[in-house]
């Protein structure tokens, strides 16, 4: 339920020693005149305003509470103040100890004594060199952390190597009753561009600042000192390296970053409106866009809330971030928000009846569920006093329904209107409406239920029931793995991700959702390998082949075209690669074996299901040249696999990748796989079958390697090849000779001899007479052309009378047509 936020005034000043002039100090309506910062002191006693403009001295003023004995505090010093720290002191009346830093990096350290008042315990330089400044200081504990500027000598240097002339500092201060020792400097960083330090109880961020060259104002560098090393995180990237320090060595800037030059090229500025600590949560960065971003110290990056920039517009706003337990206080002006850090919901905007800021403690405690506001009239706590208990707000899940509709339609909408949550739950669309009385009646308790759902809800609900007992399984497992031991975490998170990828495989693979399994899969590379090898049920049979019992549709998600939205171009600035890809990597670093069969698999289903062209995957690339691409990429894979792209390119069955694979086998002289590959390869086509032949004969003429095949060689020669055309491609690839060679070549010569290639001349020979046989009933018959048959044969005695008749009913036939014609004429 929604909590009620509380503002009430717990002090007008009148608590403190001269609260008029503290009244009148803090109610400055030029900018210029009022305080740049204020500060409350780690027992709440005391209350420090800092002065610290360009063009007017420093100055310190403190006030303390009443009943609090001892003398007023107020300093001014011409040199600009970079930083007022509490620091931790020996065990004694007053625990704590102001330090006050100048930008030339005097320190002085003030502790205050009751019934006497303040006392300088000890003065102490913290830079070395005259020309050196501080650009940004903090602590955390007894350790001071700065970012130091040292100029060179030579003053004539570009931009860009002026950009890099600062260093990361560090020393431990020991404070005792009666002074201060300072450990010996410890450089973290150098040769590194202007940073703000802001230091937490678990490591020490490097923020960029407005200083800082823009080329590499593009990430976050996370100090740990309890862990020695160096994370490089950056938005939607989230931890990019990290880097072991070494004790007694320090870290070049330019050294450590030179290897993710491409990926800072390919991201965008980090515009930092302004930033916060949370000492249990991380970093809070407010970009220019008006989003909230928190960075944790192991680099991860989590989106809190987007605010919009137009909430930024206000010139010389500054805005304040306060977190406590799991909501973020956001005070910018006049208005204070409340977000939700675990469900990223706004919880409340109010609107303050006066300016307001928040009260920095400076303590390294957790933080309370109490707020300290300060303005000009007291101290206000901001608590939550109750709820409303007259108003029945909807469960969050509701609201996300809302919400994922509003874009929904968006996209879809020919409108230019902006659409709005409150305009869909007012009637516009039914479909959010009916989903969102679905979630309500299903997922609630069976005596908190108004009613009965109506008719068409109702086989809505039943289609809906394995995706609502899903979403049930999943939010359990959740809330179990929020309250299991260290040792059960990794069984709850590698089930959590196979649900994840099982739910995100039955939807459709738009922008989103490839980034989604991305990010999975770049931040639980384990789980992910499992619940991939699960889902497409990943084994060996009895031959020790792989095989995959997906199903089709799990194949056509995996290797389905073009994702819609998502160029190539704006898939290689963002790192999102398609699932094959994600799933050929996944393989690679813990199966690489099994890579080449699973694209020979990819490229079976592929045959069956499309053609290549640019309907087909990935605009007709080859399924084996999309893994190919991958073996540029850096791998986590412990195991080399040197062998992995001969295989994917005999995998291929393609004739130009086959013969590449061959040219890589006779490169590195592995010639038993060279014959091995070229006997089971030349049965798929006659013309495959004479390109390797080539190929080998060429390296026959050339050296004496393949001498002990030549046996398997002959065999696989061509049938319509002639001894003169084996000549002829012998006498192309024979290495050039001598001006005056030897008459016997001596032993191990290269040289090829006609003993070598008189069986294949043999054999050339008889297949040759082979092909005359057919031809050999033409060639030995009889002479051409023929004798002339006799034109009267002897006729028998049995047929004469017949003959004798025969001839007489001619001649009267002829005699009577003769006489016919001459009576005409």
């Amino acid at each position: 339920m929604k909590r009620a936020a509380d503002v009430r005034q717990v002090s007008d000043w009148s608590d403190f020693v001269r609260g008029r002039c503290l009244r009148e100090l803090l109610d400055q309506r030029r900018p210029d005149k009022a305080p740049s910062r204020i500060l409350a002191s780690p027992d709440g006693q005391h209350l420090f305003l800092l002065w610290n403009r360009p063009a007017s001295p420093a100055r310190v003023v403190a006030f303390q509470r009443l009943g609090t004995e001892g003398g007023d505090f107020e300093r001014s010093w011409q040199q600009p103040v970079v930083g007022l720290l509490f620091l931790e002191s020996s065990p004694g009346a007053v625990f704590w100890v102001l330090a006050i830093i100048w930008e030339q990096g005097r320190t002085e350290l003030w502790r205050f004594m009751p019934a006497i008042g303040w006392r300088l315990l000890q003065s102490l330089e913290l830079c070395c060199g005259a020309r050196a400044r501080i650009v940004s200081i903090c602590n955390a504990g007894s350790r001071l952390v700065w970012c130091e500027e040292r100029p060179p000598l030579n003053s004539q240097l570009t931009p860009e190597k002026r950009a890099f002339r600062y260093c990361i500092c560090t020393g431990h201060l020991q404070i005792g009753e009666n002074g201060a020792q300072l450990s010996p400097l410890q450089i973290v960083l150098h040769n590194s561009p202007a940073f703000q330090v802001l230091a937490s109880s678990s490591g020490v961020f490097l923020v960029p600042a407005p200083a800082t060259f823009a080329g590499v104002a593009k990430c976050v560098l996370i100090w740990r000192p309890d862990n020695a090393d160096i994370v490089i995180a950056a938005p939607s990237r989230g931890c990019i390296s990290t880097k072991v320090l070494h004790p007694g060595r320090k870290v070049d800037y330019k050294k450590l970053i030179l290897g993710y030059v491409g990926i800072l090229a390919s991201m965008e500025i980090l515009s930092i409106h302004s930033c916060g600590l949370s000492s249990s949560k991380g970093l809070l960065l407010v970009t220019s866009s008006g989003t909230v971003d928190l960075v944790q110290p192991n680099g991860l990056w989590r989106p809190v809330f987007d605010f919009g920039e137009s909430a930024l517009e206000a010139p010389g706003e500054r805005v304040q971030l306060k977190v406590f337990g799991d909501t973020l206080a956001y005070l910018l002006g006049g208005v204070l928000c409340l977000v939700d850090l675990n469900s990223r919901q706004l919880l409340e905007k109010k609107l303050l009846s006066t300016e307001m800021r928040f009260l920095d403690f400076h303590s390294e405690e957790e933080e309370a569920t109490v707020v300290q506001l300060l303005a000009p009239d007291g101290i206000y706590h901001l608590d939550f006093s109750g709820t409303d208990k007259d108003s029945q707000p909807e469960p969050t899940l509701v609201e996300v329904v809302f919400e994922e509709a509003c874009k929904y339609y968006q996209r879809r909408s020919l409108s230019s209107s902006q659409l709005t949550v409150e305009k869909l739950k007012g009637g516009m669309f039914q479909a959010p409406i009916a989903l969102s009385t679905i979630l309500c009646h299903s997922l609630a308790s069976k005596d908190k239920r108004t009613g009965a759902l109506p008719e068409p809800y109702v086989k809505l609900l039943s289609t809906m029931q394995l995706e609502l007992q899903s979403y049930q399984n999943l939010e359990f497992l959740k809330s179990c793995v929020v309250g299991a031991t260290e040792s059960e975490v990794d069984c709850y998170g590698e089930e959590l991700i196979e649900q994840e990828l099982n739910r995100l495989l039955r939807l459709d693979v738009n922008r989103e959702n490839l980034a989604y399994m991305n990010t999975i899969f770049n931040s639980f590379p384990v789980a992910f390998w499992k619940a991939i090898q699960n889902h497409l049920q990943l084994q060996q049979n009895g031959e020790g082949l792989l095989v995959a019992r997906a199903t089709p549709d799990v194949w056509k998600k995996i290797l389905g075209g073009v994702v819609p939205g998502l160029c190539k171009q704006e898939a290689s600035l963002n790192g999102v690669v398609p699932l094959f890809e994600l799933i050929c990597l996944s393989l690679y670093q813990f199966k690489p074996k099994w890579l080449p069969r699973f694209v020979e698999l990819s490229q079976q289903y592929v045959g069956t299901s499309w053609v290549y062209n640019k309907e087909g995957p990935e605009g007709g690339v080859p399924l084996y040249k999309r893994a190919l691409a991958l073996l540029t990429r850096k791998s986590s894979c412990s195991v080399v696999y040197p062998d992995m792209e001969i295989e994917l390119l005999l995998c291929s069955q393609r004739p130009k990748a086959i013969l590449q694979a061959m040219d890589l086998l006779i490169s590195h002289r592995r010639w038993p796989c060279v014959m091995d590959a070229a006997e089971k390869f030349s049965r798929l086509s006659p013309l495959l079958n004479k390109e390797i032949f080539i190929v080998l004969l060429g390296q026959f003429a050339q050296h004496r390697a393949l001498d002990p095949y030549l046996d398997t060689l002959w065999e696989l020669c061509p049938a319509d090849l002639s001894a003169s055309d084996i000549l002829s491609i012998i006498q192309q690839h024979l290495p050039p000779t001598e001006l005056d060679p030897p008459p016997f070549p001596p032993d191990g010569s290269p040289q090829l001899t006609v003993g070598l290639l008189k069986p294949l001349l043999h054999r050339l020979a008889c297949c040759s007479a082979g092909h005359d046989e057919i031809y050999a009933d033409v060639l030995q018959g009889p002479a051409f052309p023929p004798p002339t048959p006799p034109r009267q044969q002897r006729v028998a005695p049995k047929t004469a009378a017949v003959q004798e008749e025969h001839l007489q009913r001619t001649e009267s036939f002829h005699n009577h047509t003769q006489g016919t014609l001459f009576e005409e004429v």
